[in-house]
């Protein structure tokens, strides 16, 4: 016997083991089991032993209720023998449990041809029957109902209302697949938007936006069937609303479509498919490339604004469409850029509609684009069409110009920090920022004081600026002006913040560091003041709270913690670092690297500096303040905050809420304010750091509270990895 058959043999008798342990365990109810077996003994045996070991794979899957996988092993086992019975039921048992009546009695026909005194098939058979044929009646009832609502809806007669409640009706019909079906049936798109055109009532506009979302989620074939009836164009225009539920609803249809044509559903977690996502390509294409050229519009609405470059921030990520090097390609980032120049206060004739949140969702998407580009050409790319930006800017002569890209770089530097350093390291833009901050004019004191704050952000660069712009930023601190005054005051705070938690550095003079605290407090607990200058108050407080001394004072002043915790509730998300840093910081929650005794003491004799823990961050300080925290409320706070698109703002959250879980008297606090359901949304979108936080944070719940109770009406496993090293 040669080698090559000794081989051949080996691996058929294998194969034929594993296939037996499989057959043993599926007898058992090992279904798992069996499942792993069937699966390795098909990757050792060629076509003609496939069918079996197929055919067992399906029943295994059936078993576990995967349907679609048992559908795809029973369709295989088709193709290398298409009169297989045993293949043939199976694939009928999976799609029956799919929904998929039609083809399931398709398939049961055919086994019952084949073999026709199968009692089972005969069974499956009759109650097929049944069941189509109460669809065709409700289809037939369903029908009428649509063609009613219809009728009510092109009546040229019917009153307003009754025209809203045929919309609504639509709504409910839509959501069922027999419903919708006779939805399109009826040719409802073009009617509906045609009403639409004519009355112009944003209660029945609303209402038919609604059917359209409905109808889009069913198929990909139905969602481009609305995109194409809709027209992108108009579908763009409806984001030109003031009307917040609106906006809402139209950015709602938008990302259904996107969803529908590339298989992704991020609430579901799950991930594109790739083949589908492949046949609707230039579709996609199509509706990111529309979303970002309307950006920078002149006449879209603040809302409508916001509500564009959040579907651009959710789908141009790595894990979603992975859009960001084709958006960079399409001259994309011009148009944010213009957007992210854009200054809220400012108005003139061709100026954009903008909200506080403009900015930081700029600032996001510039932060998501960038993490796409995964190759070193890319990031060259994408900083080199920055700089095209930046220098086509600073060229203009006018004093506009300079005020618009700092604005830019500042939006940038809270983003992608890489690529805002970029834009400071061109001649001459840290001397155009200090010099617009010495000018008289408020404005370019106020655009540059936010740059100088968001450009310190290391200490390298920190003692470059301190020698340059402290003495500006003294000088504005002084200001009578109160806009001009706290971003003075947050910038002397991040300068004075540079030695971090390490207590033996200390930038400022004895005292100095508790009087900035102080004047924050104050911006802070002032209800006269606009949420504008408390924002600014927080993230002062968020660079000062590194310092311990600054930790124990400000969590025993009841009022500014409160304060803090409201600002929070606003869900603004131009106070987010604030708000979260503070927090982290007071729960000393941020990432530490771990010192070893041995190279601390190599550090010593190498006369290096080594950093020093201040007795007030010690575990009994900290967890005292982490129980202030979570008795004065904080975790409605988190879960407010917790809708951010941002995952490193998302990570600092499951940091605060896993701070609070270590501790079980405080559990209660968190599952009574809603944080285990932002908890299980934490888990599930964050960055790979914060998904293992916020999983450590729901085990810990899970420990100490009935999950029945911690988590209703969800499964604690199908969010929680097993590998996510939770631990009480």
């Amino acid at each position: 016997m040669t080698t090559g058959t000794s081989e051949e043999c080996s691996t058929t008798n294998d194969a034929k083991g594993l296939k037996q342990e499989g057959n043993d365990m599926f007898k058992a109810g090992d279904f798992i089991g069996a499942l792993d077996k069937y699966t390795r003994a098909l990757s050792l045996v060629d076509s003609n032993e496939r069918t079996v070991l197929l055919n067992n794979r399906a029943a295994a899957n059936l078993k576990l209720h995967r349907f679609e996988d048992a559908v795809r092993d029973a369709s295989e086992a088709l193709e290398l023998s298409p009169a297989d019975a045993k293949a043939l039921y199976r694939r009928s048992q999976a799609l029956e449990a799919l929904g998929k009546l039609d083809e399931a009695f398709k398939d049961a026909r055919k086994v019952l041809h084949l073999e026709p005194k199968n009692t089972a098939v005969q069974q499956s058979m009759r109650r097929l029957s049944q069941s189509l044929e109460q669809i065709a009646k409700e289809n037939a009832s369903t029908s009428n109902k649509v063609t009613q609502m219809i009728g009510v809806i092109e009546n040229s007669t019917a009153s307003l209302d009754l025209k809203n409640q045929a919309a609504n009706n639509l709504i409910v019909i839509a959501r069922e697949k027999a419903g919708a079906e006779a939805i399109l049936a009826a040719d409802s798109i073009a009617k509906c938007l045609k009403v639409m055109e004519s009355l112009k009532n944003s209660e029945f506009c609303l209402s038919c936006i609604r059917i359209f979302s409905e109808l889009s989620k069913k198929k990909p074939g139905w969602a481009l069937r609305v995109l194409k009836e809709f027209g992108l164009p108009a579908m763009i225009d409806q984001f030109i609303s003031k009307e917040e539920q609106y906006i809402t609803a139209v950015q709602y249809l938008f990302q259904t479509i996107i969803n529908a044509l590339s298989g992704m559903d991020a609430k579901e977690s799950k991930k594109p498919d790739l083949q589908l996502m492949k046949d609707n390509e230039a579709h996609i294409d199509a509706i990111m490339l529309a979303l970002v050229k309307s950006s920078s519009s002149r006449v879209m609405t603040a809302l409508g604004r916001d509500a564009i470059l959040e579907l651009i921030t959710k789908n141009v990520d790595y894990d979603h469409l992975n859009w960001g090097i084709k958006l960079v390609d399409a001259d994309g980032l011009r148009e944010l850029l213009e957007v992210a120049s854009e200054l809220e206060d400012i108005k003139y004739e061709s100026s954009m509609d903008i909200t506080p949140n403009t900015r930081p969702n700029c600032s996001v998407a510039f932060e998501r684009i960038y993490f796409c580009m995964d190759y070193d050409k890319a990031k060259e790319k994408y900083r080199e069409k920055v700089m095209e930006y930046v220098n086509e800017k600073l060229r203009d002569p006018e004093i506009e110009s300079k005020v618009r890209v700092t604005a830019a770089i500042t939006a940038l530097l809270l983003g992608p920090l890489d690529v805002g350093n970029n834009c400071l390291a061109a001649p001459g833009v840290v001397e155009m920022m200090l010099a617009m901050a010495s000018s008289e004019e408020e404005l370019q004191q106020r655009v540059a004081a936010e740059a100088i704050i968001a450009a310190a952000s290391k200490k390298d660069k920190c003692t470059s600026i301190i020698s340059s712009g402290m003495g500006i930023l003294k000088k504005l601190y002084k200001s009578e002006n109160d806009n001009i005054r706290v971003r003075a005051l947050v910038g002397l705070c991040k300068l004075g913040s540079f030695g971090g938690t390490d207590s033996s550095l200390r930038p400022f003079s004895d005292g100095t560091t508790l009087k900035l605290v102080a004047t924050c407090r104050n911006f802070l607990i002032n209800p006269k003041k606009d949420k504008s200058l408390r924002k600014w108050a927080a993230e002062g407080l968020a660079y000062l709270t590194l310092d311990a001394e600054v930790k124990e004072d400000l969590i025993g002043d009841k009022d500014a913690i409160h304060a803090l915790i409201d600002l929070a509730k606003t869900e603004q998300k131009s106070v987010l670092y604030g708000v979260l840093t503070t927090l982290v910081n007071l729960t000393n929650s941020y990432e530490k690297q771990e010192i070893i005794p041995e190279l601390k003491e190599l550090a010593k004799f190498a006369k290096q500096h080594v950093p020093e823990e201040h007795i007030l961050d010690s575990k009994e300080h900290v967890d005292k303040r982490t129980k202030i925290l979570a008795e004065t409320g904080v975790t409605v706070a988190l879960v407010a905050l917790s809708s951010t698109e941002s995952k490193n703002s998302r990570e600092m959250i499951s940091r605060v809420f896993n701070a609070i879980c270590e501790h079980q008297e405080l559990r209660g606090y968190v599952v009574q304010q809603g944080g285990a359901k932002a908890l299980l949304k934490l888990a599930l979108d964050n960055t790979a750091n914060g998904k293992t936080i916020a999983a450590q944070a729901l085990a810990r719940l899970g420990i100490t509270i009935n999950p029945e109770v911690a988590f209703p009406g969800q499964r604690v496993s199908k969010h929680v990895l097993c590998d996510s090293g939770a631990a009480a």
